[in-house]
């Protein structure tokens, strides 16, 4: 029986090798550019749920494995010292049960990362040979937000890619928090947070939200006057499970609900019917993504080599991008969830498309005429969020005259 298991499974592997060989070999449409957006891998949660059993949140969750470790620096986007860090200070000023730092990459985070690495060696390099089999700062650019989560989450995915073959030192290029436009940036953006900030606290009292929330906090014994929020709540039930450490037993019964509501308050947040939301929080992110694909296709980019980009970012980046680009499942992303954008030029018509995927599965944009979007059509879907820089900022501290978008 194994051994007729055994030989089946062979052949099964065998002809699927053989059809991605004969698919790659016969594809129409040749790849051109990767852009991957991913966001960081498990970590501590940011807050715990209080007056509820506590889960040990111990040093040791947070080791990082050797296989994961490469030789790289944290820089600014010009290549300069790293900028200061706020958000990742005001972390560290707080420290969760335990003894670690509440939103700190664990190992199992660090193995998520490590593993889309190797998904995407798997298809750039072993299938489709189109990226150099170790790391090259020629072909490869790397932007983190300047969090620590997310920086040691972009070095782990390529220690997955490279398997720690490295030709240089890899840089992994950051901003300042003020300009930071890999996240809805309320702080550095005051329209946003006039459109937006608001609607966090607002959010809780939408009545059937509010409803489950007084539920559900009378079930886990959590003081009525504590603040908590579907947010936090799935937050801290999502970072335990991840690590296997204990629920209160009453949020078992709640996990869908929590689930649920955690998306619908987001959908509160950004409210994505209004352009002009989703626009202040990924309109500058889009505008970049196209200008990458531009300037592969005209030649017009400095770095001619460069065939892979990526952005190592956060579950509040990814959502309103799959909103705008009209695709959001109505589910939080999980941890190391990717959204990919590969451009292909067709080898006899010598078009341009782009294909999205959305952790490994394909997307149809809204929009788009095929999977394979021809680019003037993936062009027209995102230019109605895209924001060149100069706008944006312009935009943003343009909050007393009301403009229009």
């Amino acid at each position: 029986m194994w051994a007729r298991v055994g030989l089946m499974g062979s052949v099964a592997l065998g002809s699927m090798f053989w059809s991605q060989k004969n698919k790659t070999e016969t594809s129409p449409y040749e790849l051109k550019l990767i852009q991957v957006l991913f966001r960081h891998g498990a970590r501590t949660p940011l807050k715990s749920i209080p007056d509820v059993l506590e889960a040990q949140w111990v040093p040791e969750l947070l080791e990082a494995p050797a296989h994961t470790e490469i030789d790289y620096m944290v820089t600014d986007l010009q290549g300069g010292p790293r900028p200061p860090a706020p958000v990742e200070d005001s972390y560290r000023s707080k420290i969760l049960t335990g003894g670690t730092y509440p939103g700190q990459l664990t190992t199992f985070g660090m193995q998520q990362l490590y593993d889309l690495g190797v998904r995407l060696r798997k298809k750039y390099i072993q299938e489709e040979p189109f990226l150099t089999p170790s790391f090259n700062p020629k072909e490869v650019y790397i932007r983190s937000t300047n969090i620590v989560r997310t920086i040691e989450s972009a070095k782990c995915l390529v220690a997955g890619l490279f398997q720690q073959e490295q030709a240089g030192v890899v840089s992994i290029l950051t901003d300042k928090a003020e300009k930071e436009i890999l996240y809805p940036n309320y702080h550095g953006c005051k329209l946003l947070k006039r459109l937006i900030g608001h609607r966090w606290a607002e959010s809780s009292i939408v009545p059937d939200i509010a409803a489950d929330l007084q539920s559900i906090q009378r079930a886990l014994g959590v003081d009525p006057h504590q603040h908590l929020d579907f947010i936090l709540i799935r937050d801290d039930m999502v970072a335990r499970e991840a690590h296997g450490l204990p629920l209160p037993t009453a949020l078992e019964n709640w996990r869908s609900i929590v689930e649920q509501r955690a998306v619908d308050m987001v959908c509160h947040i950004y409210e994505p019917s209004k352009r002009q939301n989703l626009q202040m929080c990924v309109g500058p992110l889009f505008h970049i993504l196209l200008t990458n694909i531009e300037d592969r296709i005209q030649g017009t980019t400095s770095k001619p080599d460069r065939k892979l980009f990526l952005y190592s970012v956060h579950d509040t980046t990814l959502m309103p991008c799959l909103m705008a680009l009209g695709v959001f499942d109505m589910k939080w992303p999980p941890y190391a969830a990717d959204i990919t954008l590969e451009l292909y030029q067709h080898r006899q018509t010598n078009q341009h498309y782009v294909k999205v995927s959305y952790i490994g599965q394909d997307q149809k944009i809204p929009g788009c005429s095929d999977v394979y979007c021809p680019l003037q059509e993936f062009k027209e879907a995102l230019g109605v969020y895209a924001l060149p820089d100069e706008r944006y900022y312009a935009l943003c501290d343009s909050v007393d005259d009301h403009p229009k978008l």
